[in-house]
């Protein structure tokens, strides 16, 4: 089922349910009914079920991003995950939602609006499959799509941490959310251009990983490393404040993808979605394992948060094609994410591109990756076509959020003063501490 909701097959629920009774008269068209409102309600749990489970993932980043910065700064990294779930969901229901899914373009296959807001009355509509089988409501829909838009944020978040001011963050984040986002993510999910071409993302390796991948890396340019992180030559460690936290965050985004991949199936099909849950689950295991196994081979010990960051990095890896690739073809992708995660943070390292969280080198390196792999792993798909799909959105958010960045860097400036930054996003925006009476080295 391609992901494209056709607000064309959009039908009232009540007037289906008045036609489907005309037909009941029969004991056999009756349990066809019966079946098929069975199908709609199992399809339509399942979807919310996996809408919560893709908005626990925001406390994953949350968590994940806090534990692997400075305690100074971790009231800065709460506020703004939170900030941006609500950012995702408002503009979404403002702009988003007819801008990523917009009907008929308006420039056909580039551009496409359907108006401000998410619908007139839909509550008694249900979105149908191509055989007329209701999938789920119309509000549910919005819902889980919604999820999805705040991500592409979060991504960006952990890779400008600890020295970004924060009212500039936000106004990023709500234009990029409401309108890059969206607009790109049309050219595929939207039944663009490139969904015309057989570009395929299943569930947004490239679509919502790469995308804030690519904001992220513009952010981190323009931004400049932390104060003491490059010393002439010399690269110098500034390590996380609680790898527990940073761990709890890892399991709760693994947890969390369950919906994200599971979800994008698009209803409760069984073996549609307990396929996806396993090659999901043993990507992100062969993402452990490739990124512990180069890096203690490299760095004669074994380190956690490569570890960490394998597990996201075949879970990024593998989002793309979750449902065409093999079961083994999976453990691949899965191996060789994990073991491009190390190679990527020690060369953006060694650029003097300071990712706090290695964020550029999971969602975008192994957005990229998981892409490709679809043309490699999977017959029905050209590497080509996923290839020019790839450039085409690399080129584009990449010269968004430069530009957003800096026009925001030249007005209201993105990085906070060199004393600010010292003391702590926490006093120096909040006024508040998140371990206060507690003696934490905040060096």
């Amino acid at each position: 089922m391609n992901r494209l909701i056709a607000k064309k097959m959009v039908l009232p629920l009540t007037m289906a349910l008045v036609a489907s009774a005309g037909t009941a008269m029969a004991a056999e068209g009756t349990a066809e009914i019966t079946g098929a409102a069975a199908t709609y309600v199992a399809n339509n749990t399942w979807m919310l079920v996996s809408t919560f489970l893709v908005f626990i993932m925001h406390l994953g980043f949350a968590t994940l991003e806090a534990g692997l910065c400075r305690s100074k700064n971790t009231v800065n990294i709460l506020f703004k995950n939170t900030a941006i779930v609500a950012i995702g969901l408002l503009t979404y229901a403002v702009i988003g939602f007819n801008l990523m899914y917009p009907g008929d373009f308006s420039i056909p296959g580039i551009f496409g609006f359907s108006g401000f807001g998410i619908g007139v009355s839909p509550e008694n509509m249900m979105v149908t499959g191509d055989d007329g089988v209701g999938i789920y409501t119309y509000w549910t829909d919005f819902i889980f799509q919604a999820m999805f838009a705040a991500t592409a944020a979060t991504i960006v978040s952990g890779a400008v941490a600890e020295r970004v001011k924060l009212h500039s963050f936000l106004i990023f984040s709500a234009i990029y959310v409401a309108v890059v986002y969206p607009w790109v993510g049309s050219w595929k999910w939207g039944g663009g251009w490139l969904d015309a071409m057989g570009f395929y993302d299943f569930a947004g390796s490239t679509l919502v990983h790469s995308v804030g991948g690519w904001a992220a890396l513009a952010g981190v340019i323009l931004l400049g490393p932390r104060l003491g992180k490059y010393v002439g030559n010399t690269i110098k460690p500034i390590m996380g404040h609680s790898m527990p936290l940073a761990t709890i965050g890892v399991f709760l985004l693994w947890l969390g993808w369950f919906g994200f991949n599971g979800g994008s199936v698009l209803s409760a099909d069984p073996a549609a979605v307990s396929f996806v849950f396993v090659t999901t689950s043993l990507a992100a295991a062969a993402g452990i394992v490739g990124a512990s196994a180069l890096s203690w081979i490299i760095q004669k010990k074994p380190d956690l948060s490569m570890a960490l960051n394998g597990a996201l990095a075949g879970l990024v890896g593998i989002t793309a094609g979750a449902d065409v690739v093999s079961v083994m073809s999976a453990v691949v992708i899965g191996l060789i994410a994990g073991s491009l995660v190390v190679v990527s943070v020690m060369v953006v390292d060694r650029m003097k591109l300071d990712d706090p969280v290695g964020a550029i080198s999971v969602h975008l390196v192994c957005g990229v990756w998981g892409t490709l792999a679809v043309g490699i792993f999977s017959a029905k798909h050209s590497f080509v076509t996923q290839l020019i799909g790839v450039a085409a959105y690399g080129v584009t958010c990449f010269v968004a959020a430069f530009v957003l960045f800096y026009l925001l860097k030249v007005s209201l400036g993105i990085r906070v003063d060199a004393e600010e930054e010292m003391k702590g996003l926490d006093i120096g925006e909040h006024g508040m501490e998140a371990y206060a009476g507690f003696e934490i080295n905040n060096v």
